[in-house]
């Protein structure tokens, strides 16, 4: 059994805190939470981690939503993921940490940065990109759990309604989650410290998850996203001059 030591009390906050940003937002709880557990527990027990984690907020978000998923819409991204998450997994496995840590922060900033700007992206009228969006979605998702950005940037171009947006991420998500779970499973990362994380986390899970729907429902969601996005630019920033440190002590 896990004690509760001060890694343990800052990982179920990191969760706690990433499940109310996707109840309330849809998604950004990988990205808030990755670079976080990835210096306090490593990529390979954070990746498997907030997974699983993830599957459990969407499910819970679906049984109560699920007749807005539009599957129709999602689909292109899945099976296009489906081929990118191999690719992330092989990076998970191999002794990539510096470059993957590398690489998250600058998909933070990149992505955080676009959330705040918002420039005014062309429209995509036909579906086909998405085959191209949703395999960088996989990579991201099988490597760091951060399928999120490519498929929020490729939905904000084809103009989809607020309804369609969150429905469609929540069904991407789902579909893909379950793909990326059974993916470290294989893999040899759902190790005794994930599942006794994952357990401790569960009760805090479900209730913030009903949380971030209540907020959801009513708060301004404009202001608090730039909040939340000057945070995790703030965070890409912190786990980018971390890594470079000790790259330089190394």
């Amino acid at each position: 059994m896990m004690n509760f030591e001060l890694s343990t009390i800052l990982v179920l906050s990191i969760v706690s805190f990433a499940t109310l940003l996707r109840s309330t937002f849809g998604f950004a709880d990988a990205m808030f939470a990755m670079p976080l557990l990835a210096i306090i527990i490593g990529l390979k027990t954070a990746a498997p981690l907030m997974a699983i984690v993830a599957m459990t907020i969407s499910t819970s978000i679906l049984i109560k939503n699920w007749r807005d998923v539009q599957i129709k819409s999602a689909w292109r991204l899945f099976i296009s993921s489906l081929a990118g998450i191999p690719l992330g997994l092989w990076f998970l496995k191999g002794n990539y940490d510096v470059p993957m840590k590398l690489f998250l922060a600058a998909v933070i900033i990149c992505f955080s940065t676009y959330s705040l700007i918002k420039p005014r992206l062309t429209a995509i009228k036909s579906e086909n990109p998405a085959y191209i969006f949703g395999f960088f979605a996989g990579v991201l998702g099988g490597a760091y759990n951060t399928n999120g950005p490519p498929v929020v940037i490729y939905g904000s171009m084809r103009k989809w309604s607020p309804l369609a947006f969150r429905a469609t991420l929540q069904g991407y998500f789902f579909m893909a989650g379950i793909f990326i779970c059974l993916g470290h499973g294989f893999a040899g990362l759902w190790t005794h410290t994930v599942l006794s994380y994952y357990l401790f986390s569960l009760p805090l899970v479900f209730v913030f998850t009903f949380i971030g729907g209540w907020l959801n429902r009513s708060i301004p969601q404009g202001k608090f996203d730039r909040i939340i996005h000057s945070l995790l630019i703030a965070i890409g920033v912190f786990l980018l001059l971390q890594t470079v440190q000790g790259m330089i002590l190394a």
